[in-house]
């Protein structure tokens, strides 16, 4: 059996940059309509105002969540090694259940409750909240945390694997493998983009199970999947350290936005819709650009923060540590900024970079004081 594998510090802080991005993400759909979030600004862009937004949110999506969930696995290997299964299994139920938990009963009520006007025609707050909890409403009602209930399956799954398969875990594999060669990573990023198109056939763009957006769900299963084999196996510094990571991140980087501007304007004869899914060559096109870039673009970071960042400090460890509960937190501070911006000029670029901004500083203020309150360090 493979050993535990180390703790990194550049991985701990190329999550950080990650769920950064998904503030910024959030805040950009604010302002650009591009996406769906609990607050809109009362303006919506014209669409030459949107292409800067489309461009900029496809490349974040095309990455961003997959980086999480391949740094999720890569550690869950090491934690179910040492834990093993059983123990494996509630740890992840308290760390990843709870502050899911504590999301749909606190963190989104309160956020409806807050963005509905008082006067406006909406039930008492206890009458609101029995219904809200008898209805069932709140399991579809993860926000952001969608991302802990997805994870927390992810690894149900994979402790299942380990417990029902004990012979192949044990069977003397090696520890270390050659990493995936250039080719081998290509053709895996086109066959996600592949299996992206044929998953939103039946689950487009925009629509969701129980707030899980099945359509981006090939490659979250994969990244996990390939964390995991990283870990396993051994290869993830090796290849985040190769050439190939390199020269992948800035082929795509230079390539990448003009193919996607170019198939947008190609697109755009069709309905708008026929990007997000079915049998249109347009749903098909994003999935493949999706894929490609995403794998891209996350080697490229992972060589990036091998290089220059795979050191700690106070500012590092302090951002890295708090990163979590930023996620878990940022969901009201972005809507209560925003209804504190409302008033200023309706400039979408300007205003979703500066709520980025503020919602950061804001976040990591509440953070910092959430995980100083015992019960809730615990979970964040």
């Amino acid at each position: 059996m493979s050993p535990a594998p180390a703790r990194l510090p550049w991985i701990d802080h190329l999550r950080t940059l990650a769920i950064v991005f998904v503030v910024n993400t959030h805040a950009c759909v604010t302002y650009s309509h591009v996406g769906d979030w609990y607050v809109m600004s009362d303006r919506e862009p014209t669409l030459a105002a949107k292409i800067p937004f489309i461009v900029w949110q496809a490349h974040l999506q095309s990455f961003f969540m997959g980086l999480l969930f391949f740094v999720a696995g890569y550690f869950a290997h090491g934690s179910l090694t040492r834990r093993g299964p059983g123990a494996f299994v509630r740890e992840r139920l308290f760390r990843l259940g709870m502050p899911a938990l504590f999301y749909m009963l606190a963190i989104h009520p309160l956020i409806v409750r807050g963005i509905n006007p008082w006067h406006a025609d909406f039930p008492p707050v206890l009458t609101y909240y029995g219904h809200y909890l008898a209805s069932g409403r709140f399991l579809g009602s993860s926000g952001p945390l969608w991302f802990a209930v997805a994870l927390l399956i992810f690894c149900l799954g994979l402790a299942a694997w380990r417990k029902l398969r004990p012979l192949l875990v044990n069977s003397g594999a090696s520890a270390t493998a050659e990493a995936p060669r250039v080719g081998a990573v290509w053709l895996f990023a086109a066959a996600l983009g592949v299996g992206s198109f044929l998953v939103r056939l039946v689950q487009p763009l925009g629509t969701n199970v129980l707030n899980l957006q099945l359509g981006y769900f090939t490659q979250y299963v994969a990244a996990f999947a390939v964390g995991v084999a990283a870990a396993r196996h051994g290869w993830l510094l090796a290849l985040a350290g190769s050439t190939q990571a390199w020269r992948a991140g800035w082929l795509t980087l230079f390539l990448s936005p003009p193919v996607l501007l170019a198939l947008l304007l190609l697109g755009m004869n069709g309905k708008t819709g026929d990007f997000l899914g079915g049998w249109h060559w347009q749903a098909f096109g994003l999935a493949v650009w999706e894929q490609l870039a995403g794998v891209g673009l996350s080697l490229g970071l992972m060589a990036l923060f091998t290089a220059k960042l795979n050191r700690d400090g106070p500012v590092l460890r302090l951002l890295a540590d708090r990163s979590f509960a930023v996620y878990v937190l940022h969901a009201p501070v972005l809507v209560a900024l925003y209804l504190v911006l409302r008033p200023l000029p309706q400039r979408a670029a300007g205003l979703a970079a500066l709520l980025t901004l503020a919602g950061l500083i804001v976040s990591y203020a509440l953070a910092d004081l959430a995980r100083r309150v015992p019960g809730l360090r615990a979970i964040l």
